[in-house]
């Protein structure tokens, strides 16, 4: 409480969703696990949280706005599910990856940094979600093979990974160096995965997949080398981080705000 109550330089976080702006509200506890978590880290670095709220819909209507961005220590794009406000947390990812600026990509922002890295670093020409797009040529984020039958048949429930699961790390990354140590046990709620089929593709051209799950060899985290932080996670990080023990991506994503400003 006393290192809370510390006066602090401040750690400037923009956290851009699409739950903000719904008539006069800001529903800002519509990613609540996420600020609990910047708060954690940012203390913990004897850092004072000061979180703004940025409307995805708003960089797809103004390109030039994207340019406040760079009064930020560091962006995050939450977890979520649907089309809206996509293509402009797309621009916001691209805006951050050629301008230095620290990204972390929370699920759902994991997902579509690896679209972004696909459309304007390897050219694939039209790279999505089956989500977005069922009958979509170049899928990069799809189902498992069993979640499309029953979604198929319009059986919604068990389509999605939920709890805890497996992640190996590889040596020498961004994650490694945060959690310092071979594997971790995190958290799922999600239905899309990162299609393997492109993995090649990705790695060839510089991303790297420093997060796999062992049983299934599905993409648990994905990072950029020659970057301030550039990291993504298919899991929710959110979901374990505590007063006391902030979560260790946090904590790194935190660090790197700090130095790179």
């Amino acid at each position: 409480m006393n290192r809370i109550a510390r006066k602090k330089k401040p750690v400037r976080i923009g956290i851009v969703g699409k739950y903000f702006g719904t008539g006069d509200f800001t529903l800002m506890d519509s990613y609540i696990s996420v600020i609990e978590s910047i708060k954690h880290a940012s203390w913990a670095h004897n850092r004072e949280p000061v979180i703004t709220w940025l409307s995805a819909e708003a960089y797809e209507k103004n390109r030039g706005s994207l340019e406040e961005l760079r009064q930020f220590d560091g962006i995050i794009v939450p977890g979520g599910f649907g089309t809206r406000g996509v293509e402009g947390k797309i621009r916001v990812i691209e805006f951050c990856r050629t301008r230095k600026i620290p990204y972390f990509g929370l699920c759902f922002g994991m997902q579509l940094a690896v679209i972004e890295f696909l459309r304007n670093v390897c050219k694939v020409q039209g790279a999505t979600s089956r989500e977005f797009d069922a009958k979509a040529k170049h899928a990069v984020i799809d189902v498992m093979p069993e979640q499309q039958a029953l979604l198929k048949e319009r059986h919604y429930g068990g389509t999605m990974r939920l709890g805890s699961y497996a992640c190996t790390l590889k040596q020498g990354t961004i994650a490694w160096k945060a959690y310092g140590q071979r594997s971790v046990s995190e958290r799922h709620r999600h239905r899309y995965e990162v299609n393997n089929e492109y993995l090649k593709q990705l790695e060839k051209h510089g991303m790297v997949m420093s997060g796999i799950n062992p049983e299934r060899n599905l993409v648990e985290i994905a990072e950029l080398k020659n970057h301030p932080f550039f990291l993504g996670t298919q899991f929710h990080p959110e979901f374990q981080s505590r007063p006391l023990r902030p979560h260790p991506l946090f904590l790194q994503f935190i660090a790197a705000c700090i130095k790179a400003r």
